[in-house]
């Protein structure tokens, strides 16, 4: 206990040093005197009721010695005593003498504990408004144990625990003390950095030391608040890991058997009943505040027995203590037999088991749970290990540093060089945890992925910290990025081009976009902005797909043999209220040839198709496409569940098909890719200590339709003089308005497959082309010089 709070605090350290030193001297004066057990018994009520004065006090003349807290401790010249600490024991005491006077006369149950109970009743009612309802529960068990022991009557510990549950609930609707330790007890992770703070940081403390400990001096119990007295078991499980806290588990438990012991060979039931008092004590007020650092109870907001911070509580616990010994080294002339030791042993048993139920639950924490926990983006060390650790590099197809660490260790910082992919490369900040694909390679990055377990361990053995994090290969070009970031401006949307053989992005743009450099300066105007800069538009917002999905429908109704006459009236009405609206091409045409309105995203043409599909055919569809499921990448994406019921029309708002821009680029990739439909990565390799860069598995791809099929489409949509083929389309859902351009490659094309999605939230069918358009043909043109 001495080493963690000088570790802890060197300040907390001297005073705990002093009053070790101050207990000692007492329990040496006082060590000589067996006559202090018969003086204790002589004036049990002059005792007690003097300890109740003294704890009464507080409610005129009490103090807190931080400052600001509960009213619980009597201060004088810088020397404070809690006096609800001594309290325990001279309870223990009167307990022992009042209960041993009852016996060997007939002991009555009701007639008995009457006197008792009422001195109980009125510690409990200071101690209750006082709010130390730690303390109070402690005198409840102690109570009725005691009770359970002298009566061997086991209707007491039943009575004991209705009175506990009687009390737990009555507390959880009187007191917002209690009412705010279950609630933080029952679920801690819904408000993890408010009212389940504590709690969470003690678990992840116990998580941090693992099996053998972060090493003294080395680990960050500080991160616990009030760790060198309510949470010190959780700091001390840190630094000495699940060794530790099982060293310190047998040390309570040693002193759990020699306490019981003692009393089972005490020659009075006044000396039996003050030593298993005082075993019990030690025990209970052990398991409440160890199991609220473990989340098995509520937190109680008591001392852990002879390790936390505390003069009062150290001076009880020693002079306890000095009890026993007096206890174990007296000899009485006239023994009084022990009826039963049954009682006693299950006693013992059941202080054993809530003991090693503290082991198993350590252990579960430590070992089984702690990657988990460790991996929480609130876990306050990893921000401490990014200070010293330097983090991986997350690199562009060709690798140029999109995002790196820089600095030396101790003051790390991590950098975005591109500022425009803040919303699909993400940030990782102390304050405001992990976003985009910052959160989900940070196995990677952080080195607790790709590196061997031998080096993991020994760098949490020797550092407590992960090995230095790998580089990790992007697909995205940083050129064809700037360039779409370019062409979007200040129009709110989203852009995706992709290697539509293999599925590789190799830009993702999102507008508007936040700066990850920026956090700490803009984010209470990013979290509230009503553009939603943090949003991935091109991954994580579904957009109504509208006459979008044109070329596909075209491709399936001709794989269908279903394909019927182009329409001659090619706009359509929808309702928006009770108001009629006009849905027209995205360009004008110049005649009602499939080719035409396809490329224009007449609503008539999509519509003729949408009724000619048949309700099987159009879920066989989506199956097909994709557009049934979110696309998987290591990115937050929508979570699209196109399931259809009924036949799809454009003007019924609640049937129409909605999808990403990211999964209308794959889309998009059936055509360009001879009919296949391939997997969207966003990774292409990493770079690891051990085995130098290793490649992540290419994602496979599926036939959707025939190459020939794909070829037809695409030559119904081709570009004049280029090997391109192109659409521009429309939707609206309520007031809003949006425009979508797909395009991409021909088949024949010899280069590399492309194919690219544009949606602007705004009717502008101009902007949308010329943004695509652009793009592909600063692609194409050079390769074909």
């Amino acid at each position: 206990g001495l080493l963690t709070i000088w570790r802890l605090d060197e300040g907390y350290g001297q005073r705990q040093t002093l009053w070790l030193v101050f207990s000692l001297a007492v329990c040496h004066l006082l060590l000589h005197h067996h006559d202090i057990l018969s003086v204790l018994r002589r004036y049990k009520y002059v005792w007690l009721v003097s300890g109740l004065i003294l704890t009464s006090l507080t409610f005129f003349m009490g103090t807190y010695p931080g400052g600001d807290g509960p009213h619980l401790w009597l201060g004088w010249h810088g020397f404070y005593l809690q006096p609800s600490e001594p309290l325990k024991l001279l309870l223990i005491v009167y307990l022992a003498a009042y209960l041993a006077g009852q016996i060997p006369t007939s002991f009555n149950l009701l007639r008995s504990i009457v006197p008792s109970f009422l001195l109980v009743l009125i510690s409990l009612g200071i101690l209750v408004a006082q709010r130390d309802l730690g303390t109070a529960s402690i005198f409840i068990l102690i109570y009725f144990i005691i009770l359970y022991l002298a009566t061997a009557k086991r209707r007491v510990l039943l009575i004991s625990f209705v009175v506990m549950l009687l009390a737990a609930v009555l507390g959880y609707q009187l007191f917002s003390v209690i009412r705010f330790r279950i609630d933080s007890w029952i679920n801690p992770w819904v408000d993890p950095s408010g009212k389940s703070y504590q709690i969470i940081q003690s678990l992840l403390a116990v998580a941090a030391g693992g099996m053998l400990g972060r090493g003294i001096g080395l680990g960050n119990p500080s991160l616990v608040p009030v760790a060198q007295s309510d949470y010190i078991f959780a700091a001390i499980a840190e630094e000495t890991g699940l060794i530790g806290v099982i060293v310190l588990v047998v040390l309570f438990a040693l002193l759990a058997g020699r306490g019981i012991l003692l009393a089972l060979r005490a020659p009075t039931h006044y000396k039996r009943y003050l030593s298993v008092g005082i075993t019990t004590y030690f025990i209970v007020q052990t398991l409440l505040i160890v199991c609220g650092n473990l989340r098995i109870l509520p937190l109680t907001g008591v001392t852990l027995p002879l390790v936390s911070y505390g003069g009062s509580s150290l001076l009880t616990s020693m002079i306890s203590i000095l009890l026993l010994i007096l206890i174990s080294t007296d000899v009485e002339e006239e023994p009084s037999p022990l009826s039963s030791p049954i009682p006693f042993l299950l006693t013992s048993a059941g202080m054993l088991a809530g003991l090693f139920i503290v082991g198993l639950v350590s252990g579960y924490w430590a070992v089984f749970r702690a990657d988990q926990l460790l991996a929480r983006t609130d876990n306050p060390r990893r921000a401490i290990d990014d200070l010293y650790v330097k983090r991986g590099s997350l690199l562009d197809r060709d690798d140029h540093a999109i995002a790196y660490t820089s600095g030396i260790p101790g003051s790390y910082t991590r950098n975005m060089l591109i500022p425009a992919l803040g919303p699909v490369v993400g940030y990782t900040d102390a304050t405001y945890g992990q976003a985009g694909l910052e959160a989900s390679l940070d196995g990677y990055l952080r080195g607790l992925q790709a590196n061997s377990g031998l080096d993991i361990w020994y760098n949490h053995l020797v550092y407590g910290q992960p090995p230095p994090g790998s580089d990790i290969r992007l697909s995205l070009d940083i050129d064809l990025q700037n360039q779409a970031d370019q062409l979007l401006g200040d129009h709110n949307g989203a852009i995706v081009l992709m290697n539509a053989q293999n599925g590789e992005i190799l830009a993702m743009a999102s507008h508007p976009y936040f700066d990850p450099n920026g956090l700490n300066d803009n984010w209470e105007n990013w979290i509230i902005d009503p553009n939603y800069p943090l949003v991935n538009r091109a991954a994580q917002i579904d957009y109504p797909t509208g006459t979008a999905l044109g070329p596909i429908l075209y491709a399936n109704a001709i794989n269908n043999a279903t394909l019927p006459e182009a329409p001659e009236d090619i706009s359509i009405k929808y309702q928006i209220g009770n108001k009629s609206h006009s849905w027209l091409c995205a360009f004008s045409i110049d005649q009602t040839t499939w080719r035409e309105q396809l490329s224009k995203g007449c609503p008539a043409a999509v519509e003729t198709l949408l009724n000619s599909t048949s309700l099987a055919d159009m879920q066989n569809l989506i199956v097909k496409t994709g557009l049934d499921q979110a696309p998987r990448l290591p990115l937050l994406v929508a979570p699209t569940a196109n399931q259809i019921t009924k036949p799809l029309s454009l003007t019924d708002q609640n049937q129409v098909l909605s999808a990403s821009p990211l999964q209308m680029a794959l889309v998009a990739s059936i055509l360009s890719s001879q009919g296949n439909l391939p997997s969207p990565s966003i990774t292409l390799s990493i770079n690891t200590r051990d085995q130098g860069r290793v490649i992540f598995t290419p994602p496979v791809s599926q036939q959707v339709f025939l190459p020939q099929i794909a070829q037809r489409v695409t030559r119904a949509l081709a570009v004049s003089n280029l090997p391109l083929w192109q659409t521009t389309a429309n939707a609206y859902q309520g007031n809003d308005s949006f425009t979508w351009y797909l395009g991409g490659t021909l088949p024949s094309w010899s280069g590399t497959p492309l194919a690219i999605v544009v949606v602007l939230e705004e009717d502008n069918a101009p902007l949308a082309q010329q943004i695509g358009l652009t793009m592909l043909k600063d692609i194409i043109q050079p390769a074909e010089k």
